[in-house]
Formats: structure tokens, sequence, C-alpha cells
């Protein structure tokens, strides 16, 4: 299997143009994927298969200078090599030195551990940036680690499989940890890898394979995405195009011209086919107001998706009438159409793209005129967002300008509610396996140790189906790098939104014992998180003890240090005579016991009538004790069991016993 994959991804590429993103002369015969280059760190004590490209049935010779060995090998009729390497000890720098009669060198080499860090936003989430976790800057000036070697994946996505010369780096290979190349780059990735340079005394790489919104289908390959409930069909069909790009972009765009027409008969905006809300003469006297920009959701459209249509009076100068105008109506939020004085003149899509329209002089006259933005979103924020400042009106080279900012009249055309689910675009980053294909396939060649993950927001509300989702995900990622026994450390969703004190029907909490149940699987362990997050920010700071807490899990069960890295884990309840219910633990074995706790903060109680209340609890040893005088017959319990719970059972080292329930309702 494997073999047959590194074939695979050494084939069908035969022009330069794919080894873009490496580090290596243009007169060089020898090239490589981008995660061969300068500054690379192999892992440590493996097997390293080293390919790439040279001229035809041309001789390529192979020395690493760990071992002095020379390693020769014949380029095959498309220039196709590769030469198997085994990697030393933790150690460094070498250079590892390859000719096919012109050659060319990898410089600054070093062996050790090798991680690859993928995830969502909270994965992504840079140092600086638009992250800015906590004491960003103290981070970054404190950041020069040569030992640490970052690479970052290129987001990208596809509707097949890439092979290994269609991955490209975002800084232009590997790179040393310094103050300049970690600004950007995947915090908890950094400081995961800092955690484990330190505990370990060895160079320690980190792979960033990260995009912020994306849910696990995404992530997950067709073959194993087709045996989850829920997927099976939609691959069944991508199956039957060969997973041919063309096939499946053009069977999407029959699809969602089909929703638009559907969407379009039962728009109030249209009568017979034709708009009707975009002329000068239209009453809108009884349309409501909004204040733009801003999203609609804050302003009586919350949780709105489907089409907005919005008109605002213009006066236009007489010295412009008859002339072309530049339209700036600001971002737009996910698709627009402009109408100007009832005709149409442009159209956009893009939720964070600024617009810039022309209106033509033709339709331009002094005096009184209409302007008409058809918005449609179909999920998310949606409307006209963006600064005051980049909504305007001007002409030419004048220094005058119309304000667009301010009251605009608006009506609901009408929403995806009443539609069938939206076409799903296979372009987006959250169609299913388009991220596995383009970001994770092409890297299958690389030796890693193992991975850390942190995702799940995108996929809250459907935690049933990510139970089984998660643990196919780790499953087939294990079976694609061929390490059936590869650490999979993931972090649970930390505590978000308005905190309530009982909350049985929360998303949050249901998600995340979706993603305790991939426990059940070996080598996997959770990063407890749900004493961290912030009420107000889905994307909380700090992001050094997410790392530790990690890292901790990594020196612990895959490096066997003797550290505590786990809180004790829910086993089963007893109600005793006295009406308490009495809660039994599990300690991991690389756990410590919780801290003894008069007062516990974040359990809930229930009794035969399913109604939760807030719960008094203590610790009794490693038991804790529950009660709450409106419930006299005690049938379950609930821990941490909200978007934004209140938990206080933690262990000496800091580590928070995860959320659980003692039901199944």
């Amino acid at each position: 299997m494997k073999s047959i994959r590194h074939i695979q991804q050494r084939l069908a590429i035969s022009t330069a143009i794919f080894c873009a993103g490496t580090a290596f002369p243009l007169q060089a015969k020898v090239t490589f994927p981008a995660f061969f280059s300068d500054n690379m760190i192999v892992q440590r004590n493996a097997t390293l298969e080293l390919f790439g490209k040279a001229d035809a049935n041309k001789k390529v010779t192979v020395k690493a200078s760990w071992d002095g060995q020379s390693h020769e090998t014949k380029a095959d009729a498309e220039g196709n090599w590769s030469v198997t390497l085994s990697t030393p000890d933790a150690g460094g720098p070498y250079r590892i030195t390859c000719s096919d009669g012109k050659k060319t060198v990898l410089d600054n080499v070093m062996s050790g551990e090798v991680w690859f860090c993928s995830g969502q936003s909270n994965m992504e989430m840079p140092l600086a940036g638009w992250g800015k976790i906590k004491n960003y800057e103290q981070e970054i000036a404190a950041a020069g680690y040569p030992g640490i070697r970052l690479f970052q994946v290129k987001k990208n996505t596809a509707v097949a499989p890439l092979d290994a010369y269609q991955v490209t780096s975002t800084m232009g290979g590997w790179q040393e940890c310094s103050p300049s190349t970690v600004p950007e780059f995947s915090a908890v990735a950094y400081l995961y890898a800092r955690e484990l340079h330190q505990k370990l005394g060895v160079p320690v790489g980190v792979i960033d394979c990260t995009w912020g919104g994306t849910p696990a289908e995404a992530w997950t390959s067709s073959q194993s995405l087709k045996q989850v409930m829920g997927y099976q069909e939609q691959v069944a069909q991508l199956e039957a195009m060969g997973f041919d790009h063309d096939r499946v972009w053009q069977d999407y765009q029959t699809k969602m011209d089909a929703w638009k027409a559907g969407m379009t008969r039962i728009d109030k905006g249209y009568r017979d086919g034709k708009e009707c809300w975009t002329s000068n003469d239209v009453d809108d006297s009884g349309w409501a107001d909004m204040e733009l920009p801003g999203y609609w959701e804050g302003q009586g459209l919350p949780g709105f998706d489907g089409i907005v249509w919005f008109r605002k009076a213009v006066e236009i100068p007489s010295g412009w009438a008859g002339k072309e105008l530049q339209l700036n109506p600001g971002i737009i939020d996910d698709e627009d159409v402009i109408y100007w004085n009832g005709e149409q003149i442009a159209s956009g899509a893009g939720y964070n793209v600024q617009r810039h329209y022309t209106i033509p002089a033709r339709l331009v006259k002094a005096g009184h005129n209409t302007l008409t933005v058809k918005v449609t979103d179909m999920g998310g924020e949606g409307g006209i967002a963006g600064k005051a400042e980049d909504m305007d009106i001007r002409c030419g080279k004048s220094k005058t300008l119309i304000p667009l900012a301010g009251t605009w009249k608006y009506n609901v055309g009408c929403s995806t509610a009443d539609m069938p689910p939206v076409p799903q675009s296979p372009g987006s980053s959250s169609f299913p396996s388009v991220l596995f294909n383009a970001m994770v396939h092409p890297c299958l060649s690389y030796p890693i140790k193992g991975v850390i993950w942190y995702q799940g927001c995108a996929n809250v509300g459907r935690a049933e189906q990510y139970e089984s989702l998660f643990q196919a995900l780790i499953t087939d990622w294990r079976e694609q790098f061929a390490r059936p026994d590869m650490p999979f450390y993931f972090v649970q969703l930390a505590n978000y939104l308005e905190r309530k004190d009982v909350q049985p029907d929360s998303p949050w909490a249901a998600l995340r014992e979706a993603q305790s149940k991939a426990q059940h699987l070996a080598h996997t362990r959770m990063a407890g998180n749900i004493d961290i997050g912030e009420a107000g920010d889905i994307h909380p700071k700090n992001k050094q003890e997410v790392a530790r807490r990690l890292a901790v899990i990594a020196l612990a069960d895959t490096y066997g240090q003797d550290i505590p890295a786990q809180a004790p884990v829910y086993d089963g309840y007893t109600v005793g005579a006295d009406g308490k219910v009495r809660v039994s633990f599990t300690l991991p074995d690389i756990g410590e016991p919780f801290t003894a706790n008069s007062d516990i903060k974040g359990f809930t109680i229930a009794g035969p009538d399913h109604k939760f209340y807030p719960a008094q609890a203590y610790t009794d040893g490693q038991q804790v004790i529950v009660s709450a005088p409106e419930v006299k017959i005690p049938v379950a319990v609930r821990y941490g069991w909200a978007d934004n719970p209140e938990c206080t059972l933690q262990t000496p080292s800091g580590l928070p016993v995860a959320p659980f329930r003692t039901d199944n309702w």
C-alpha cells in the first residue's frame, strides 16, 4: 500500500511548474517536492524515502552527511527517482547532496521529532496576524529557536488526491524558528514544539496544515468518508464522476443553477420572473430601515440566510450627469447584484471582498437616482459590511464624493429555510475530502511522529454524526500515513458563548462528548480545554496552556516521561439512601488524581422528570458527592454540560476534568 502510494506521488507530473515553492536554483537538474528543502527536519531513527525529479534516465547520486554513504539510482523515463535513507538519532545540522551531473544541496538539515498539526481556526490561529495570542509580542521576540523547524502548508482544495509535487509551502519550504518566521505560524503548533524541544532536548519540527472554519469531513479521505452515515450518497456521486474536476464542477453548476432558479421563483423581489423592486418608482415607504455597514444578524434579522433587497436614494450633482461614476458599496456577504435606476450594472461574490463597480455614464442623471443591491447569503453572517469610509460614489478625480453609509431601506426577498439545502461548491473548504486531498495527501510520504488536532466548532450541531466521523478520520489518517499506532492527540472544544448554570440542550456540550468518545481508540488522548475559553471569543487567547496540555500528553504517552498528563475520567455512579449521588472516576495511566474541593462548580442533577437543577458537589477521596434540594430521586448527573459552563474540578497541575453526563437523554 505504501509503495503504491509513493509511486503514484512520483508519477503524472512532468513539468517544473509543480516544483513551485522549492528553494533550489533554476539551473539545478535535481528538484524536489516543497517539503524537501533547506532547513528541513527528518524524523529521527526512521526510514526516509527521498525522491525528486532529474533528467530522464540520468544516474542520480545521493549522499547524507550523517553517515557519508552514497546511494545511486536511475531516473525513469519521466525523470522520477527515489532512494531510501535511514535517518540518524537526534542531531545536526547535516547536509544532503544530490547530483545527476549537476549538484543540488539540501543544507542545514536536522534530525529530531516531527509532528503534523492540523484542524480549523484554533489550530491555525497565528501568534500575531489575526490571532494575537496572549503576550504575543513577548512570545515572538523570544522565539529564537534554531532547533525548532517550521513548515506551513498553503491552503488548497481538490476533489481528487494531489501528489507530493503539488503541495506548496507558504514559507518557501522549511524554516528555522525565529522572531521573523513565527508570527504568522500556528501558535499551538509552535508552542507545542517549544515544549517538546525544551523537555526532550532534541530538534522538533512542526507542519502547520490548517484552515479556519472547516469541518472534519473536509479532512477525511473519500475512501473512509463513504463508510460514515450521511456521506455515502455524496461520495458515491463523486465516484460515479471519477472524481474528475471538470465533471464535478459541471454537476455542481447544474444543481446550483436549478437551486437559484428555485430561489427566484419564491423571491418577493421578482414578479413573473423579472425584478420588481429595482426601479425609481417603487414605493419602499413600507420597507424597514437598516444602518449600513453592518451585518443584518444584529439589525433585525437574527440567524437569517437568504435574499435581502436594499435600496437607497442618491442625489447626483448636475456636474456629474452623463459621466461614468465609480461605485464602492463596501464588503458584501456573500453575493450581490447591483441595480442603478432599475438596470442591472454589476454583480459580485466573496464574503470578504471589497466591491468596486462602474455606473455607466448613460444611466447617470442629475438629481434623484436609486441604488438597489440584492444580497444573497447562504450561511453565517450576511449583509453589507466593512467600513463606512469605504462606501461611497466618486466621479473621476474629483475630491467630492457621495457617502453611502447610513440608513438604507430593506425588504426580505426569501429565506433559504423555504428552500432545499443549497448545493455545496466543490471549491469550498467545507466540501467532503477536499482538504485531505489537497493538503494532507501530498504530505503522506514525509515521516512524522504523530498528529495534534484542534477542530470541531464547524461540526457543532451535528454531534451524533461527528462521533463516528471523528473516529473515522483518526483511523483514516493512521492508514494513510501507514502508521496504525500513530499517536493522535486532540483538544476538546473550549467553553464559549453565554454562561448558563443549566443548559441540557447545549450543542457545544454534545460535540465535546462526541470528541471524547474517540479516546476509545488506542494511542489517542484528549486535552481538556473547558476552563480556558472565552464567552465572547471563539478563539481564546491562552494558546500557551493548550499547547502545554498537549505536550504533557505527548511527553507521557509517546516519550514515556513520568509526569501527570490527564485528569480522572468519569466511570460510573451510585445513589445512596440519603439521596446523594456518588460519582466515580477512572485514573488514566498517565493521569493524576483531582484536587480536594468542597464547592465544585459545574454539576447539575435531575430526577425522573428529567428537569435539571444546579447541584451542590464536593470531593470525597476520588469520588464526587452530588445533590440538590429540588431533586429527591436523582436519576442523572451532568458535569460541564453547557456551552460555557463554570468548571472547577481539576488536578494539582491544573488539568481539568472533562465534561460528562450519566444519562443519554
